[in-house]
Order: structure tokens, then C-alpha cells, then sequence
């Protein structure tokens, strides 16, 4: 069941791209990233109340808090923002460190072994994701502000992890997501009135977008990923991740009609080789689960 909660997240995470691109030629940053947040916490009250999980503990608040700003609000904010000054290969070659980073403070913080299978994997994957931005970057020029933003939004989605992490030893994921994502859109408020002036005159079809955000990469992917982090480390969870760029060439080929180059198609699989080695178990432990399974 975890390894299908995050395959879920790892999807719906990969159509994000396709929805930022539509609503944000619309919506200011901020904006996009309150109306996304807005939205998925709506979904995620109502079915909290339905499940009358209430709130959760008082052990589980600093890291739902961190996680919150860090991660739901100010990831989403500065990426947005990123993404509007350098192309989308740059903004994805440059977030993809974010895997490292949480290894590295999951390690640091959290106690963490990082397993030989588990650095090689994710060594792999971030040379595909390397393959994968430079042969997706486009002919625009790339802003130093745009590439430290990206840097900044990495920085952001590391350590917002690694603080949810212990959180789900005293909450559920639905708890930790729905908080998080409430904590995130308060930290938002202040592009309130950008929203409002934005929405006014944004297309249907960009507001739609920023609805699916909300929906499903927000409130259904960020429960899913949750449950899954629940039940693995902060460091292979992030390695999962690497196979988001391998899914969004493949959603930008069978939605968008973007054929993807060899090299492109040569990176994606790079990228899902990596998760694959990073996320495996040695000969020893596989035996070891199956000799303690009755």
C-alpha cells in the first residue's frame, strides 16, 4: 500500500507541471499558490470533519507548523515565482536537488542511514534528472534570480519534509495534510488581493487548472505521500520522487504532443533505473522479511 500511495503522489505530483504552466500565464505566484492551497484545504476540512479525526496532538503541531510555511506555503510560492523567469528545464534540473538535501538532514537530523544502494540510486536518478533538464531547456535566457529562487524552493520542499517526518508518529496523514495545508494558506494571506484582482480576469480554463491543483496534487497527493512517509524513510521517499521527471516527458508526449527527444527519453529512464536501485533491499534483508513473514 505505500509503494501505491506514493506512485499516486509521484503521478499526480508530474501533472502539476502541466497545470502550473496553464494557470500561471494567469495568476501571480502568490496568487496561484493560495488559490491552490485554498482549495485543497476545502477538500481537506470536509473530509476530516466526515472522518471526525479532529485535531491532532500537541506533540505533532512545530513539525505540521514547519512544514506548513516551509513546505505547502513558501515551496509553492517561490517555484511559481521561479518559474516565470528561467525555462522549465532549468527550474527542474535545479528542484531535483531537493532529494539530495532531505538525505542529507534526514541523515543529520532524523538518524538516518544513508545505504550504499540508496546514494547510488540516488546518484543515478539526479544524473537523469541532469539529462532530463538540459535536453527540456529552452532557448530563453536564464535569470540568476530565477535559477536562486529554484535553489530557494528546493531548500524549502527538503526541509519541510524532514520536519513532517516525525510529525506522523503522533498524527494521521490526513491530520498532518490538512493542517499543513491550512497553515500554508494563512501563510499565503497576503496575496489575497492578488488573487481577487486575478481570478477577475483569469480564463475558465486557468482557474480550472488552479482548481485541479488544488485537488488532487495538493489535497490527494500530499495525504497519499504522508501515509507512504509514514511507513518508509525521509530518504527513500525522496528518492521516489526522481521519477517525476521521466512521468511529465510522458505526460507532456500523450497530452500535450511534445515528442520527446532521445536524450529526453534517455534521461527518464535514468531517472526511473535510479529509483528502482534506490528504493531496492539486498539479497540478506529480502530474506530476512521473508523468513519473518508467517
Amino acid at each position: 500500500m505505500a509503494l501505491a500511495a506514493a506512485g499516486v503522489t509521484v503521478i499526480l505530483w508530474a501533472s502539476a507541471f502541466v497545470s502550473i504552466r496553464s494557470a500561471g500565464e494567469a495568476y501571480a505566484p502568490g496568487a496561484l499558490a493560495l488559490g491552490r492551497l485554498l482549495t485543497g484545504s476545502l477538500v481537506l476540512v470536509a473530509i476530516l470533519l466526515i472522518r471526525r479525526e479532529g485535531l491532532p496532538p500537541r506533540a505533532a503541531w512545530p513539525g505540521i507548523v514547519v512544514s506548513g510555511l516551509l513546505w505547502f506555503g513558501g515551496y509553492s510560492v517561490v517555484l511559481n515565482w521561479g518559474e516565470q523567469l528561467v525555462d522549465a528545464g532549468t527550474a527542474s534540473l535545479v528542484v531535483n536537488i531537493a532529494p539530495l538535501l532531505m538525505a542529507l538532514l534526514a541523515f543529520r537530523l532524523l538518524g538516518e542511514s544513508l545505504a550504499p544502494r540508496l546514494l547510488t540510486g540516488m546518484a543515478v536518478s539526479f544524473a537523469g534528472a541532469v539529462v532530463v533538464g538540459l535536453s527540456m531547456a529552452g532557448d530563453g535566457s536564464t535569470s540568476v534570480l530565477g535559477v536562486v529562487l529554484c535553489l530557494v524552493a528546493a531548500v524549502a520542499y527538503a526541509g519541510g519534509v524532514v520536519a513532517q517526518k516525525p510529525t506522523l508518529a503522533y498524527a494521521t496523514p490526513l491530520q498532518v495534510t490538512t493542517y499543513g495545508a491550512l497553515i500554508g494558506a494563512v501563510g499565503c494571506l497576503p496575496f489575497g488581493w492578488q488573487l481577487v484582482q486575478d481570478a477577475a480576469h483569469a480564463p475558465l480554463s486557468a482557474t480550472l487548472n488552479m482548481v485541479y491543483l488544488g485537488v488532487f496534487p495538493t489535497a490527494l497527493a500530499f495525504t497519499t505521500w504522508a501515509y507512504a512517509l509514514a511507513r518508509t524513510t525521509a530518504s527513500r521517499m525522496g528518492a521516489t520522487t526522481y521519477a517525476v521527471p521521466a512521468i511529465v516527458v510522458l505526460m507532456a508526449w500523450l497530452l500535450l504532443d511534445e515528442i520527446p527527444g532521445a536524450l529526453t527519453l534517455a534521461g527518464g529512464v535514468l531517472c526511473l533505473a535510479g529509483v528502482a536501485v534506490a528504493r531496492s533491499r539486498p539479497r540478506r534483508a529480502k530474506a530476512q522479511v521473508a523468513q519473518d513473514t508467517p
